[in-house]
């Protein structure tokens, strides 16, 4: 079921983000912040050609069977984090945001309950609400590469 399988990504999100910090390095040199991918520059800086942030065709075919394999579980844990970090612009309120927040922080229920003074059900209720919407949101469901038919 997708519920699940959000779930699932919810909690690996914290190791993911930190695997794609540790293949950026290893493939770039450096990690890429993501949230400078399309941020504007001023300046001289603004009209200096730049090169492309990711492998041009003839590195990927010059890549090892090792990179190779690297690359494609960078690319994919890529997409999975950046989905998760936008998913919660698509929560209808503040409380439930928090809570998601909170859940991609790795924070148990207990811990978020103590945070937010509310009960631990109350927090399992506002996941599955999170959850629930997440799945209905068609935008969301295309970025995880998920398939909607099955909510």
């Amino acid at each position: 079921m997708i519920e699940e399988k959000i779930s699932r990504l919810i909690k690996d999100y914290c190791w993911m983000k930190k695997e794609v910090r540790r293949l950026q390095k290893i493939l770039y040199g450096c990690s890429t912040p993501m949230k400078s991918w399309g941020v504007s520059q001023y300046g001289i800086d603004m009209i200096m050609p730049k090169g492309s942030s990711g492998k041009s065709q003839a590195e990927l075919k010059d890549m090892d069977i090792r990179e190779e394999r690297l690359y494609k579980r960078l690319r994919k844990y890529e997409q999975i984090v950046f989905a998760l970090e936008i998913a919660g612009e698509f929560l209808n309120s503040e409380i439930e945001s928090v809570v998601y927040d909170c859940l991609l922080e790795g924070m148990s229920y207990r811990a978020i309950a103590y945070h937010l003074g509310m009960s631990r059900s109350q927090v399992k209720k506002a996941k599955d609400d999170i959850l629930s919407q997440l799945c209905q949101k068609s935008q969301f469901v295309q970025l995880l590469n998920l398939e909607k038919s099955a909510c």
